[in-house]
């Protein structure tokens, strides 16, 4: 099949930890997104996760049974972003990927702190196709899930989720899948960007087994989104910042170079890939330099067209009315002079001083240097009671 062909979309699954996300997913696609050791053995989603599916459409039914013989409409990669208010900067890494979100809330537990933050962090990268999922209706009485629906209603009125539908479901059950299928069909992928090809990096990996052949060894892999332009196998590519070295004391980043060995859709192997869903490439590089995740939040383009990485931006900037995660409806204070502050900027996280305020306006100095794309949304988060605390958010001008 030449999944090139399928209209494509990256959807987040994001929601309060224990909601019941990464099990929906599973019940999408067959998969379960949280493979890390770890992650199994909590029970939480700690890095992110990829799973897809083919929606086919079969007499005037929808699934995603491989079984199917149906026609094959839309390919849906999701992307299962932590819950976990500890790890909020890697659900902010995903929002950066996606075109539309799931956002789970449990009917059981209703609005929590975390489900008010990852609304916010959506509204933060900008994410306006989002379905809500009224989940664990198995656990509620009839009159408890109206209940809840209304407080859901009540919640995102005024919000961007506003308009969103609202679908009561039991993944354990399988209860009211399709209606989700439904919705996801309805969403148009982003349109085909011209220009040259931006590649944003969320997960790099070593695919190789230990004790593997030399003349069977895979280069290093590199997870995430194409955002812009079209990218194919052999084409020569460059990653900044790259990596980074110390030298007396001076940290210095280093430009990567290599050539795109093959490229996958999931499991279909793609000879050119364009904007929509997740993509994964398969480069020349030593896997040495990919694993655990060693280049997440770095940028690809074809070798030369990137901007020079910088460490100091100028954004412009919105705050949010109230800080979100803390249950405690807090207001949110203004930038002030120096104070310290995380950017979620394309799928990386750094810090930074705030340096100048002009308004909306304000000078960052970075610890972490990045690849200054015009335009793209930023995530923005102040340290309250040691939690990293979205605040608000804005764009490099």
């Amino acid at each position: 099949m030449d999944i090139s062909k399928i209209e494509t979309i990256n959807v987040g699954i994001v929601g309060h930890i224990d909601h019941g996300k990464t099990t929906l997913l599973y019940k999408l696609t067959g998969k379960w997104a949280d493979t890390h050791s770890e992650e199994l053995k909590r029970g939480i989603t700690i890095k992110l996760g990829y799973a897809d599916a083919i929606i086919r459409k079969e007499d005037s039914r929808l699934s995603v049974d491989k079984n199917s013989k149906g026609k094959p409409i839309k390919y849906v990669t999701f992307v299962d972003a932590p819950g976990h208010e500890m790890l909020m900067a890697t659900m902010l890494s995903g929002a950066a990927i996606i075109d539309a979100a799931i956002l789970v809330i449990a009917a059981n537990e209703g609005i929590k702190p975390q489900t008010q933050e990852h609304l916010s962090a959506l509204k933060a990268k900008n994410i306006k196709d989002i379905i809500i999922i009224q989940n664990k209706i198995d656990l509620v009485s009839k009159q408890e899930a109206l209940k809840n629906y209304e407080e859901i209603k009540k919640f995102v009125k005024g919000s961007i989720a506003e308009n969103a539908p609202i679908i009561p479901t039991s993944a354990q059950q399988g209860i009211n899948l399709e209606k989700i299928l439904e919705e996801l069909v309805k969403i148009k992928p982003k349109k085909q960007e011209k220009g040259k090809p931006i590649f944003l990096i969320a997960r790099s990996f070593d695919i190789n087994r230990p004790g593997v052949d030399v003349g069977s060894l895979h280069g290093g892999v590199l997870g995430g989104a194409l955002k812009q332009g079209t990218l194919k196998i052999g084409d020569e590519i460059e990653i900044k910042p790259g990596y980074y070295y110390k030298k007396q004391n001076q940290i210095y980043y280093q430009t990567i170079k290599s050539k795109i060995a093959s490229m996958q859709k999931g499991e279909y192997p793609v000879i050119e890939a364009g904007v929509g869903g997740s993509l994964a490439i398969e480069t020349e590089l030593d896997a040495v330099l990919t694993k655990a995740d060693a280049l997440s939040g770095c940028v690809v383009s074809l070798a030369g067209e990137l901007p020079d990485i910088v460490s100091n931006i100028k954004i412009k900037f919105e705050l949010f009315g109230e800080i979100f995660g803390t249950g405690k409806h807090e207001k949110i204070e203004m930038l002030k002079l120096n104070e310290t502050l995380m950017f979620s900027i394309n799928t990386t996280t750094t810090v930074g001083n705030v340096k100048r305020i002009m308004g909306n306006e304000a000078q960052i100095e970075l610890k972490i240097p990045i690849v200054p794309l015009k335009g793209e949304s930023i995530g923005i988060a102040r340290n309250i009671s040691g939690h990293w605390r979205l605040i608000g958010f804005g764009e490099i001008i």
